[in-house]
């Protein structure tokens, strides 16, 4: 197990951000409320939930909104919620279960505005800690390197392969580490925790079912080691090419009167869980940190690979809350180098965590692969849906990072 925490850093610069002035408090709300689909298409096995978490310090405030859906943007909702909350700024983070069902647009908006109205109306002075927890991989690159050179996907079989990775062979890289965020009020009680960990949530690989895979209970199970009075928000993270070492090859269709192995889903999400809460209790704030939360949105153009005519306002955005703990936040589908590299560079600074499938505005560029791994290919990394143009990924990393050192004033003046 390791844990990371650093002194704060002591200069902030006068880059154009949104920081706390003065030593004043982090507050934080949270709620929960159910988003399964009242009239679904696909029987329920486990109900989707949205959980949301406001922050504020020294007028500050933004918001997370993770939701156990697939994918979700929606701009009108997005600006709605920064103006009726007062929000710096907002993010959407689906989870991206594989076996989701998103209810109807105007239904799930105002479960969402539910869901925020009832944070912001019990918002309680809280002490943040985090850090992360690496134990034995519970997901592999599921892009694997073939005898011919080339990368295949890990659904593709050939004389050494087999499909789906029934042998569970951990394929890397991976991070198997998974990353906590604690806010307990003044009284040391735990009330929110952000888990952020990356894997793809498709255990039931063909489900035709909704559930919240492995996440769904990952959260759930971390609820009831609390009693059920934390609320878990689940951020995905550079899990773009990253897959289940617990994996069902799913059913064939709806009819299919297999049915999926929950007892895999349970399983990994229970194996999470377990981290996550050990993770948990470790946890306790710095009694020296200053309230404070810093905040530089960016944006970046980008073009398809293949299609010239395809066009991508990319959005993302670094969070550094008590110049301790520091967010990076990308849309899409990022592969897991991107997590790894920024984790690697931060945890010098300070403790750092990796946001992916998170969306606060701009265009939602589903896969984000590294040049390597567009290079050698592979779903997500040389086809698939829309792919975006090569380098992507790596320009919005640097500008994550020359973002993060203009924040804090690491740059020469």
């Amino acid at each position: 197990m390791k844990t990371f925490g650093f002194l704060a850093l002591l200069v902030i610069s006068c880059f154009s951000i949104h920081p706390a002035m003065g030593a004043g408090q982090l507050t934080a709300g949270t709620a929960k409320i159910n988003i399964t689909p009242p009239e679904p298409k696909y029987s329920v096995h486990d109900s989707l939930y949205a959980r949301a978490l406001i922050l504020d310090a020294g007028g500050s405030r933004i918001a997370f909104v993770a939701l156990d859906l697939g994918g979700y943007t929606n701009i009108s909702l997005l600006e709605k919620l920064k103006s009726r909350f007062n929000l710096k700024e907002a993010y959407f983070c689906p989870q991206h279960t594989h076996s989701s069902e998103t209810a109807p647009r105007e239904w799930l908006e105002g479960q969402i505005l539910s869901v925020m109205e009832t944070a912001s109306k019990n918002m309680f002075e809280a002490r943040v800690s985090g850090g992360h927890r690496y134990f034995p991989q519970l997901s592999f690159n599921r892009l694997i390197l073939r005898d011919d050179g080339r990368a295949r996907e890990s659904w593709e079989g050939d004389e050494h392969y087999r499909a789906v990775n029934p042998e569970r062979i951990p394929h890397g890289p991976v991070d198997n580490a998974v990353g906590v965020i604690k806010l307990e009020d003044t009284s040391g009680k735990p009330r929110v925790l952000i888990m952020n960990y990356a894997c793809h949530p498709d255990v039931a690989w063909n489900n035709f079912e909704i559930s919240g895979d492995y996440v769904g209970y990952a959260t759930k199970y971390t609820e009831e080691a609390f009693g059920n009075t934390v609320n878990c928000l689940f951020v995905q993270g550079g899990g773009g090419n990253q897959a289940p070492l617990f994996k069902d090859g799913g059913r064939t269709g709806p009819n299919d009167p297999r049915p999926s192995n929950y007892d895999l889903i349970d399983r990994m999400g229970k194996l999470l869980s377990i981290e996550t809460v050990k993770l948990a209790k470790e946890l306790y704030p710095n009694p020296n940190d200053v309230p404070n939360i810093k905040l530089k949105a960016d944006s970046l153009h980008f073009t398809g690979r293949y299609d010239k005519k395809l066009q991508y306002n990319v959005h993302f955005s670094v969070i550094s809350i008590n110049d301790r703990y520091v967010v990076a936040t990308v849309p899409g589908e990022p592969f897991i180098k991107f997590q790894i590299d920024w984790k690697r560079e931060m945890q010098a600074y300070a403790v750092p965590f990796f946001f992916g499938y998170t969306w606060n505005g701009g265009k939602w560029p589903i896969y984000l692969p590294d040049i390597r791994s567009a290079a050698y290919g592979g779903y997500g990394a040389d086809h698939g849906p829309d792919l975006i143009e090569v380098g992507a990924g790596e320009r919005i990393m640097a500008k994550l990072l020359e973002t993060y050192y203009r924040m804090n004033g690491i740059f020469k003046q």
